[in-house]
């Protein structure tokens, strides 16, 4: 979306809160691999997801940086970046591959990536330690992106 609203030239965006970003169509990054058949978010349910997306355009090199924003060439001038991911699940490996290239591309980004974190850990154990210092971190940025203090976490 942040790809797409720089290149229309609006809306213009404040921010972009990245949580285990489904990013990369090809589905071959090694946390992929190593997540195929474990987790709520295995790899057959990661492929079924971008062929209803991308129908047989899916995994091929005509994709669109906008349906998957790894493939991006440049990104310049997009807003700054939380990117959040637990370290135990499939988007492991293309969220930090994203922030990376942000990074590069002169973003400021913040990645957090969560040990012991499956996908949507957070949701399903809000109350784990891990689960409160992911939101915490996230909610804490996102007031400083936001420019207010009246978003406080529940706890």
């Amino acid at each position: 979306m942040a790809l797409l609203a720089r290149d229309r030239r609006g809306p213009k965006l404040c921010a972009q809160l990245l949580d285990s970003g489904m990013f990369d169509d090809r589905t071959e990054s090694v946390s992929c691999q190593q997540y195929m058949d474990e987790g709520l978010w295995t790899g057959a349910v990661n492929k079924m997801a971008w062929d209803a997306f991308l129908g047989p355009n899916a995994g091929h090199e005509r994709v669109s940086p906008y349906a998957a924003v790894i493939r991006a060439t440049d990104l310049s001038n997009l807003p700054p970046a939380y990117v959040t991911v637990g370290a135990a699940e499939i988007f492991r490996d293309e969220n930090m591959a994203y922030a990376h290239k942000l990074c590069a591309a002169g973003v400021p980004t913040e990645l957090h990536v969560w040990p012991g974190g499956y996908h949507c850990f957070d949701m399903m154990v809000p109350d784990a330690a891990v689960s409160k210092a992911s939101l915490a971190a996230k909610l804490s940025w996102a007031k400083k992106a936001l420019g207010s203090s009246k978003l406080t976490p529940k706890l």
